[in-house]
């Protein structure tokens, strides 16, 4: 029998931790539910302890998420694990992932706390959840960079109290992968008791080696859990690539000999997913999910593919979700195709309500545009109109005039609390124009850090995807609005972003 890794995916934690990737507690919801479906092991859903906010989401995911283990991050101490376990309890399998920084930079300049301190709150925090819950991940913060001989004590006492899962981060993306795999063998070899827990790897790109290195823990170390994010989500370079780690293992299972529980086809839905939401665009050339990452532009690549795919291609599209089949809807298309396109593409709407407003922004768009293609809809679904009952801001119209050597100018009406309010501004463009329409009015005094525009499709018919970033006393937030007209999308997203400013979700920062 092939050993089994088990996946652990951490986007809707770490890779929330991306500046501005920050998510609603219905956008992790849907995305928890596409996770599920991909048959992901274990959904890291957020940090309980961080905010209200954050106890909310992982209460609400561990409510719907039935065939997934549900975990929520702690800091190791008495107060964060009781709020993490409250938030579990809904879950069907629970799991709490306590971190403590282990290495001697982190102890000294960020906890200001001796080793032997270290060691004792690392015991009683783990003794503590296991008296709350069965299944305890460890994480020593920082561990490739700590002392090992420091870290074998600390590891061996955690397992000792119960820890069930022992995690060992490259938090700063600082390892090799031969290092960084005989790091993780040299310490399951000296510790005793390292067969009573699974091994886990969780390595960040700063040097663009997080696949590599969780790669050489599995094969190297001996470990059987590799945590990842979707598209490579997270602060900094990243994290370690879902997609791109699950693609490998599966491809060359004559190597790491391993067998997993993903569902591979439902890959390119979550990607597109976690993109569309968060606003943080796929580079066409990214492995697996990359826009190009099946395309043959050479003439002896193409010849190639067409006589015997196998000669360049390692994987088959169709296996991670591509297909060239697809059924393109229009203003034709029935509201009950609508609702079984959304559900092959992995989105579950909670209400009639929804799906009812969903179809009828679904209408409007098919009267602009003749295809509606998969990215549409996600698109659509993802827009901040749809079914945001509480929102602050909310588009209703816009009109601009621009015309070679006059200056543009922008009529915006939007709604403020559900009252609808105008603002005219002129700029150096239309879409500069637009945003300081909305901004005379909000006065939100917000610093754009990003602009970005993205064609959802490829043709000049199709809707532009517009992500836009705003900093305001310390918050990052992004907004994403999309219409086929670029600058109404670019005022959508700019109010998605004023949205999530307004919502004052304040976060504690975590590490791992």
């Amino acid at each position: 029998m092939a050993d089994q890794l088990i996946i652990f995916d951490t986007t809707l934690r770490d890779g929330e931790q991306s500046p501005g990737a920050s998510m609603t507690k219905d956008e992790k919801v849907r995305i928890a539910r596409q996770l599920e479906r991909l048959k992901v092991d274990v959904i890291e859903a957020g940090f309980a302890a961080s905010s209200n906010g954050d106890f909310e989401c992982v209460k609400a995911i561990a409510e719907v998420i039935k065939d997934s283990t549900i975990c929520s991050l702690a800091r190791a101490n008495d107060r964060d694990i009781s709020r993490a376990a409250e938030a579990l309890k809904p879950a069907n399998r629970g799991r709490l992932h306590l971190f403590l920084a282990t290495s001697a930079l982190h102890m000294e300049k960020k906890l200001r706390m001796s080793p032997d301190q270290v060691y004792e709150q690392a015991r009683l925090s783990t003794r503590f959840a296991r008296n709350l819950m069965d299944d305890i991940e460890f994480s020593p913060e920082d561990g490739y960079r700590s002392d090992p001989d420091f870290l074998c004590r600390v590891l061996e006492t955690v397992i000792a109290e119960g820890a069930t899962t022992i995690n060992v981060p490259d938090t700063v993306g600082y390892a090799i992968p031969e290092l960084y795999g005989n790091f993780i063998k040299t310490l399951r070899e000296r510790i005793p008791n390292s067969d009573k827990a699974i091994w886990s790897v969780h390595c960040h790109n700063d040097l663009g080696m997080a696949v590599a290195n969780s790669l050489a823990g599995v094969k190297i170390g001996g470990a059987r859990q590799v945590e990842c994010t979707i598209n490579g989500l997270g602060e900094r370079a990243g994290n370690c690539s879902l997609e791109e780690v699950v693609m490998a293992v599966k491809t060359r299972k004559d190597y790491f000999g391993l067998d997993m529980r993903i569902d591979t086809s439902h890959i390119l839905a979550a990607s597109r997913m976690v993109s569309q939401t968060t606003g943080f665009v796929v580079q066409p050339n990214k492995a697996v999910v990359g826009a190009n990452a099946f395309a043959h532009a050479s003439g002896i690549h193409q010849d190639g593919v067409l006589k015997a795919r196998d000669t360049y291609e390692i994987m088959r599209a169709e296996d991670v979700g591509w297909t060239a089949n697809k059924i393109v809807l229009g203003k034709l298309s029935g509201r009950n195709a609508f609702k079984q396109r959304l559900q092959e593409l992995g989105v579950s709407l909670d209400s009639e309500t929804e799906v009812n407003n969903a179809f009828s922004k679904f209408k409007e768009l098919a009267d602009r545009k003749s295809e509606i293609f998969d990215e549409d809809i996600l698109a659509l679904v993802n827009d901040e109109g749809i079914s945001h009952e509480n929102e602050q801001y909310g588009f209703v119209s816009l009109s601009q005039h621009s015309e070679t050597g006059e200056r543009p100018h922008a009529s915006i009406v939007f709604t403020v609390e559900g009252n609808e309010v105008k603002g005219d501004s002129d700029g150096n463009g239309p879409v500069d124009a637009s945003l300081k329409a909305i901004e005379s009015h909000v006065k939100s005094g917000a610093e754009m850090v990003l602009y970005s525009v993205n064609a959802i499709s490829g043709s000049t018919e199709s809707q532009g995807e517009v992500t836009v970033r705003l900093q305001n006393s310390g918050r990052v937030v992004n907004g994403v609005g999309s219409d086929p007209d670029i600058v109404v999308a670019s005022a959508k997203a700019y109010l998605s972003a004023l949205n999530k400013l307004h919502s004052k979700a304040d976060r504690v920062a975590a590490q791992g």
